[in-house]
């Protein structure tokens, strides 16, 4: 099973469980997380046992929040870069959105940007009492593409995806 120091790969019984783990940054997602999110997500979706999958983050305090920005001066230095991040996100998302499987976000404290997306693209989402959501990509300056907007409207409606970005 593919795992990373900063991706956890678990299967227990018949429910493969995908770990962010990041704590330390509430779980922010660089561009390599994003990468293993994939792999993960093929070896769970290739393996009988599993039947469903969970998606969680490590520590308690955050879901994911959102990319890593600390790392946007390298995985984002370039018009080639941004490109390559933006196609491995949304690749992520799409995988989850058309996954074989059921998929269900376990959500404790923040989901956040790319948390939300993730969620979002999940079948179920189940939130503690401290979960917090939030989409700050305009402040960001980034922008937010089609499919990402569509899982959004799909799931929550137009009037709530305007209330959210």
């Amino acid at each position: 099973m593919t795992s990373t120091d900063k991706m956890l790969a678990k299967k227990a019984e018949h429910v493969g469980t995908m770990i962010f783990n990041n704590p330390d940054r509430h779980n922010a997602v660089s561009f390599e997380m994003w990468q293993a999110a994939g792999r993960i997500l093929e070896d769970f979706a290739a393996d009988p046992e599993v039947r469903v999958v969970v998606l969680t983050g490590a520590g308690g305090k955050a879901f994911v929040s959102g990319a890593d920005i600390s790392k946007f001066e390298d995985e984002r230095a370039s018009k080639e870069a941004v490109r390559r991040y933006n196609e491995e996100t949304e690749r992520v998302y799409a995988r989850l959105a058309e996954f074989p499987k059921p998929t269900i976000a376990m959500i404790r404290g923040y989901c956040i940007g790319g948390g939300l997306g993730l969620a979002i693209a999940c079948d179920l989402r189940f939130c503690n009492e401290a979960a917090r959501f939030a989409l700050p990509a305009a402040k960001l300056g980034l922008g937010y593409g089609y499919p990402g907007l569509k899982r959004f409207v799909d799931a929550i409606g137009p009037a709530n995806t305007r209330d959210i970005f």
